[in-house]
């Protein structure tokens, strides 16, 4: 059971997750949620079909109905399920894991996340339980959800007067590209005056361009120069599934997902005044100051999709964003997109007037911040431990809410091991001094692992 991490299923394909083994989730997935009905979908990779089919047959052979979306992204699937009110949604993808992986997410009704217990049940009935036979198999039906999906985007541009706008879009070969045609489609028949340029466009499950993570800067370079030849106004970058997008200005420099948040959490509360975000423990000093600014609500929430759907919805939050680039919109069932955060881009910058780099300029100088820097390490909790001990007697006040998060007069880092992968992860923020930054991401990089 190795493929069962924190959140979903991921391993190595053929060896840590198999046909067989899908099959049986597939069935665990059913028996757990006493599900009627399910939709399910795909990435590009080339095990996703046959893996697709193991799942199908395991819920067949429970009796679910099936509706079976294609090749899709993962939040593609969470609006089918919303839209067919099924019991489940299943996304098999390994988002920006190596070529040799691949994974299944999964959600219940409505989209709403599995629970823990949930989640323990299924690695349960997957490892020992008996399935036996039901008298009425399932039934699967093909079914076009794009139509509905694209009219769901539309809605948050079409009120506005958008202003002529070109974007680079780089689909990593991952699967974002037929969801930008049938944008293009449908700004075009409602007038809306972008213009695309398509990076990387069509899914090939060879990535000959590279895994698609903008998350690593070697990742970034083309669509730089894709923005700067075509004197674009920004440019939106996925990850294989799409359920995160990163965004870089018309100069081509990569933005921070922290200052996305930012930017998003401004857009909700200058509509929504006295709303609810709801932000992760890592770097978060700027998405403070927006939210107090503009008179709304913050809150925290540990890292993780489960954790920030759950805080949103127990807080009636209008939006969630983690500095790791996932969105999540109350509007959207509190799921994760990776294709409103630029639409909504568009809409601030039309109202605006403004630069993407002008609306970030004073969010990156005022909070500057490292990035995520990962170390690979032996024993987490011995690192967080060394570094605890380094720091505690100098620290104004930490926690550990999530992973070790620790605040002095002008500066404050978050140290925590990764969910999914063998990790430990640093973000540092300060005010108003980089250097700081670049000071105290080498002092602390210099104890892990010594």
């Amino acid at each position: 059971m190795a493929c069962f991490k924190k959140y979903d299923i991921r391993g190595v394909v053929d060896v840590e997750l198999t046909e067989e083994i899908a099959f049986r989730v597939g069935q665990s997935l059913a028996k757990v949620k006493s599900a009627a009905s399910a939709v399910i979908g795909c990435d590009a990779r080339e095990s996703s079909p046959r893996l697709k089919q193991a799942l199908i047959k395991g819920l067949l052979h429970q009796g679910v109905k099936v509706y079976d979306i294609g090749q899709t992204g993962t939040e593609e699937v969470y609006f089918a399920c919303q839209h067919l009110d099924t019991d489940l949604g299943i996304e098999v993808t390994a988002s920006h894991n190596p070529i040799e992986y691949n994974g299944i997410k999964f959600v219940g009704k409505q989209a709403r996340p599995f629970s823990d217990d949930e989640f323990l049940q299924v690695k349960q009935y997957t490892q020992d339980e008996c399935f036996p036979s039901v008298a009425v198999k399932g039934t699967l039906e093909l079914y076009n959800h794009l139509p509905a999906y694209v009219a769901h985007l539309m809605s948050y541009i079409v009120p506005v007067k958008v202003k002529p706008l070109k974007i680079v879009v780089n689909a990593g070969n991952g699967v974002a590209g037929h969801v930008i045609d049938a944008l293009e489609e449908a700004f075009a028949l409602n007038q809306i005056p972008i213009q695309f340029s398509k990076l990387f466009h069509e899914p090939d499950a060879t990535f000959p361009n590279g895994i698609p993570n903008p998350l690593l800067e070697t990742d970034r370079y083309k669509t730089t120069v894709e923005v700067l030849e075509h004197k674009a106004d920004f440019a939106v970058a996925w990850d294989g599934d799409f359920d995160r997008c990163f965004l870089f200005d018309e100069q081509g420099k990569f933005i921070d997902g922290i200052y996305i948040v930012g930017l998003l959490a401004k857009s909700f509360l200058l509509d929504n005044p006295g709303g609810t975000i709801v932000h992760d423990p890592r770097v978060y000093w700027n998405t403070r100051d927006i939210v107090e600014k503009y008179q709304g609500r913050l809150v925290k929430s540990l890292t993780g999709h489960a954790y920030i759907k759950a805080a949103m919805r127990e807080n009636d939050a209008i939006y969630g964003g983690e500095m790791s680039a996932h969105h999540y919109f109350k509007s959207f069932g509190y799921c994760d997109s990776g294709m409103i955060p630029w639409m909504l881009v568009v809409k601030l910058l039309s109202q605006s007037g403004k630069t993407l780099s002008e609306e970030v300029a004073a969010m990156r100088q005022q909070f500057p911040a490292s990035g995520e820097i990962n170390f690979k390490v032996a024993n987490v909790t011995d690192e967080l431990d060394k570094v605890m001990l380094a720091y505690q007697k100098k620290a104004k006040s930490y926690d550990t809410f999530d992973g070790l998060s620790m605040t002095f007069e002008d500066w404050r880092f978050n140290l925590r091991g990764s969910a999914t992968e063998p990790l430990l992860r640093l973000n540092v923020e300060s005010h108003r001094n980089a250097g700081l930054v670049k000071q105290k991401v080498s002092e602390i990089s210099s104890l892990i692992g010594n």
